[in-house]
């Protein structure tokens, strides 16, 4: 019996070189073929496959975006990779693709959908927008189109004068040189962090309403564990995992790469790590486990609240932070000038590692294994989970269903804490980012 297709999701990728500059496209239509949305992106440097589920990815959200969540999807594609790999029928071999499948078979999930390889010709709208934006890539422009539209030879809504991703280089790594000392923030006005950065998950706005930061920080990250929030009901408590940032080291205060070398906390890191226990040590939080990197500075972070909960501190090796190789110790400011290249294309693609180091997307698959341990040994229960920048930042990009480049998107402090729930029975929810009340 064939099955009636309600919605239609043609995407496409590609670039100039392989890697080369690169972009994407994808279209979203309904059983009459009318197109309802469109989205294309440059992505800077990257490759024809990575560009391929980046497409897919975008397509797919698209579909998500006009709330057809449940609905009989048909995805379409020239990319024999990519189709036969979300069919299941080859596996994902590369490990540079695998976050990627692994985001795109998430978001699938949420459909009913049949994977069909297309021709080329076949698949001329996506691979026209897939084109425009490797146009741009290869001019140097960040180009961003999206449209929702109600013809097929709409054009899509091009945002003027995009800005590149937010290249903040101390909030990309481990060691911050942004974060505060302790008791050095003043109380944020509401809409921004004490930084001046964007807000934290609503924290500042409770501390209008409630009467200062302590009120701001019991709002933004404890609840009630029993419900969703926006769900009706939960057929379990949710797993909930405080992640909390270590202190400043010395390679903080010279605002340096710190990935893999290992070292202590400073005084006022130390200052750093016990506010942050004593917040977490009284209610309304009831830490149950404490799991923390390896790195020493993430194990003192973590030993500072096992001494005032009285809890053992868990290792997993898999919480570290990402290796930066022949980048580790040395400041952005260097590595642009002794390794250009090698940055700019750091920069563009996760797919891509640091002389000698690691990719964010390695790491990002490392991160969503210890994830996956943690909930399910601990399901239930409030877990503080030590760690760095960049495994946290991937924790919640995964818990949003955001795309890699994210990553760029977020800022974290030094000692902050963020919280995600987990639900057996629904999306992961994030409950707060960035949260600093506990140094104020």
């Amino acid at each position: 019996m064939t099955v009636a297709v309600e919605f239609t999701v043609e995407a496409d990728g590609g670039s100039r070189g392989n890697p080369g500059p690169a972009g994407y496209g994808a279209v979203v239509k309904d059983e009459a073929g009318r197109v309802l949305a469109e989205a294309a992106e440059s992505i800077g440097t990257a490759t024809n496959n990575v560009a391929e589920y980046r497409g897919l990815i975008a397509g797919l959200r698209a579909l998500l975006a006009l709330g057809a969540e449940g609905a009989q999807v048909e995805v379409r594609m020239d990319s024999k990779l990519v189709i036969e790999q979300m069919a299941g029928r080859w596996k994902v071999k590369h490990e540079g693709l695998r976050p990627l499948a692994l985001e795109a078979a998430g978001l699938a999930r949420r459909f009913r959908v049949t994977w069909t390889w297309i021709p080329r010709e076949r698949n001329s709208h996506a691979d026209r927008l897939a084109n425009e934006a490797m146009d741009a890539a290869a001019r140097g422009e960040t180009w961003r189109a999206s449209a929702l539209t109600s013809a097929p030879d709409s054009a899509p809504v091009v945002e003027a004068g995009a800005e590149p991703p937010n290249i903040d280089a101390p909030s990309l790594f481990d060691d911050d040189p942004g974060a505060p000392a302790l008791a050095a923030r003043a109380p944020a006005a509401v809409g921004e962090s004490a930084g001046g950065r964007a807000g934290t998950s609503g924290a500042t706005g409770a501390a209008t309403a409630g009467g200062g930061a302590d009120a701001a920080a019991e709002t933004a990250t404890s609840h009630d564990r029993r419900g969703h929030g926006w769900m009706p009901r939960a057929t379990r408590v949710a797993t909930s995992l405080l992640l909390l940032r270590h202190g400043q080291t010395p390679l903080s205060v010279d605002k340096r790469f710190s990935g893999l070398g290992d070292p202590s906390l400073t005084q006022t890191g130390l200052a750093q790590a016990e506010a942050a226990a004593l917040r977490l040590s009284r209610q309304p939080y009831e830490v149950e486990v404490i799991v923390a990197s390896p790195l020493a500075r993430a194990r003192q972070t973590a030993e500072a609240v096992a001494a005032r909960t009285g809890l053992a501190v868990l290792v997993d090796h898999d919480l570290r932070e990402t290796d930066f190789g022949e980048w580790e110790g040395h400041t952005f400011a260097e590595i642009q000038q002794r390794w250009p290249r090698e940055l700019a294309a750091w920069l563009a693609d996760p797919d891509v590692a640091p002389p000698g180091g690691e990719s964010f997307a390695s790491t990002a698959l490392r991160v969503e294994q210890a994830r996956d341990r943690i909930v399910k040994a601990h399901e239930g229960r409030s877990v503080v989970v030590v760690s760095h920048v960049t495994p946290i930042k991937m924790l919640v990009r995964l818990a949003l269903g955001a795309p890699p480049e994210a990553l760029y998107r977020m800022h974290l402090d030094l000692a902050c804490l963020s919280a995600i729930d987990y639900y057996a029975d629904g999306p992961a929810v994030v409950r707060a980012l960035n949260d600093t009340a506990h140094l104020s």
